[in-house]
């Protein structure tokens, strides 16, 4: 699963450069999938409180019903998600260092 926090974290940071319109709904269909797929693994793992960011997060990005957030509000937006992902990331590396 780590490897969905690195592909998203590099769509998302691509966001702060100026890009043509279809890569942000392009980005907000892919995340919103990786996310509600990443909320189901975690479900399923019993890691529910980590699944409930990623059903928010999948909320805030799906592409159906768009919120006008302004392109600064977003690129922060997508800076903290980069960062909650890193940390997951991380997170997710030293668990599977520690259980070999």
């Amino acid at each position: 699963m780590s490897y969905l926090y690195v592909i998203i974290s590099v769509l998302l940071l691509l966001c702060l450069f100026p890009m043509p319109y279809g890569y942000y709904t392009f980005v907000r269909f892919i995340s919103m999938s990786t996310f509600i797929y990443l909320c189901i693994k975690h479900f399923k793992n019993k890691q529910g409180s980590i699944g409930f960011i990623f059903i928010s997060l999948a909320l805030l990005f799906q592409p159906f019903f768009k919120l006008a957030l302004g392109r600064i509000l977003w690129n922060l937006v997508d800076v903290m998600v980069v960062g909650i992902l890193i940390l997951l990331f991380i997170k997710e590396g030293t668990n599977a260092d520690s259980q070999k």
